[in-house]
């Protein structure tokens, strides 16, 4: 269904939509300042960031570059008439060719590679082939054919070390375990991938099921970008059923009945946004915005805990998108991402459903 340009998609406009997309556009293809996850086994290891990762050499480093790319789909999918698309689309078209793709699948099978990316580049891969399969235009189908054998290779990842990760990581950062199985549970069952929607459920139930009073004013560490409490929460709410989600939430923040629950979450403050850790802060902000939108979105209408969930996920969402308007590149090459989740996230958690083959 087409929309007009100037028609808002949840909280999103389409002027923001377009500043989105121009800060993605000249991020992905710009190769340095680079950080690299990359071990060397000789001296034949050495080379560039474009040469390592044709399809994602840009951005800083490899995760960031692919969820740039899902922010740049997500746009083209939600305002399909923007005069930005066709420079999108052309991005996509040079990366994602049959040579490069099977490029990076090579560096991916490279034997130092086996933990490479573990989980938050793995979850945001399948996030972006999420996003192309929700856009079911041509284009999209194409680009997700392209991709798909990589896919393949993540998918594999994650079903040969989901069963063999006893404990979650609960850290605030990329390897945080919550994070690192809610978008592959969220594709797995768009798609139709039983195995790995089942792994990814076997995994939240072991980790997660049976913990109680999350240790919420611990929130948050000195450079969090992810709310361990609000991640693990928007995971569960994929994986239980309504009644068994009221009741496992209940249990495990049993402040938000409270008349303290206003106190909890309130946005992180940011002291230096050049300081690629500090700056760290903002995305936080703006990932707790995600995870209480989404949370808001699995609960009944009249519960109780809607109203004081919501104020807090306004004011997090504010203070995130006032941080992402620096223009340091610290927090320039990724924070667009998370203010556009933050942005549309209710369009997409109100369709969650904990059964599988029901997205």
């Amino acid at each position: 269904m087409s929309r007009a340009a100037d028609t808002p998609v949840d909280l999103l406009s389409a002027t923001q939509a377009t500043a989105f997309a121009q800060v993605a556009l000249a991020n992905v293809v710009r190769e340095y300042p680079a950080r690299q996850d990359h071990v060397l086994g000789g001296p034949e290891d050495i080379a560039s960031p474009r040469a390592l990762h044709p399809s994602f050499y840009g951005a800083y480093d490899w995760h960031s570059c692919v969820h740039m790319h899902w922010l740049l789909a997500r746009v083209r999918r939600l305002f399909p008439q923007l005069e930005v698309n066709g420079a999108i689309a052309e991005v996509f078209d040079a990366h994602w060719t049959t040579a490069n793709v099977a490029a990076e699948c090579a560096y991916w099978k490279r034997p130092l590679a086996r933990t490479f990316e573990r989980t938050y580049g793995w979850a945001w891969l399948l996030e972006l082939a999420h996003e192309l399969a929700r856009a079911d235009d041509a284009a999209s189908r194409r680009w997700g054919a392209a991709l798909r054998p990589l896919v393949d290779v993540v998918v594999a990842r994650y079903l040969d070390a989901l069963p063999r990760q006893r404990y979650a990581l609960r850290h605030g950062l990329h390897g945080n375990s919550a994070f690192g199985i809610a978008f592959a549970l969220d594709w797995a069952r768009a798609i139709g991938a039983p195995a790995l929607a089942g792994a990814c459920i076997a995994a939240a139930q072991r980790w997660f099921a049976a913990d109680r009073d999350a240790p919420v004013r611990w929130e948050p560490s000195g450079s969090d970008f992810l709310s361990p409490v609000l991640m693990e929460a928007d995971l569960m709410r994929r994986v239980l059923s309504a009644d068994a989600f009221d009741r496992w939430l209940t249990a495990f923040l049993p402040d938000l009945h409270g008349d303290g629950a206003q106190s909890l979450f309130l946005p992180a403050q940011v002291d230096d946004r050049s300081d690629a850790q500090l700056v760290h802060l903002d995305g936080l902000n703006l990932a707790r915005a995600w995870n209480l939108r989404g949370i808001v979105a699995a609960l009944r209408p009249h519960d109780a805990r809607v109203a004081p969930l919501s104020h807090l996920a306004a004011l997090n969402l504010a203070a995130g998108l006032a941080g992402a308007e620096s223009r340091d590149y610290a927090g320039a090459h990724w924070l667009a991402t998370f203010a556009l989740l933050a942005l549309t996230t209710r369009v997409d958690a109100a369709r969650a459903s904990p059964i599988l083959g029901t997205p």
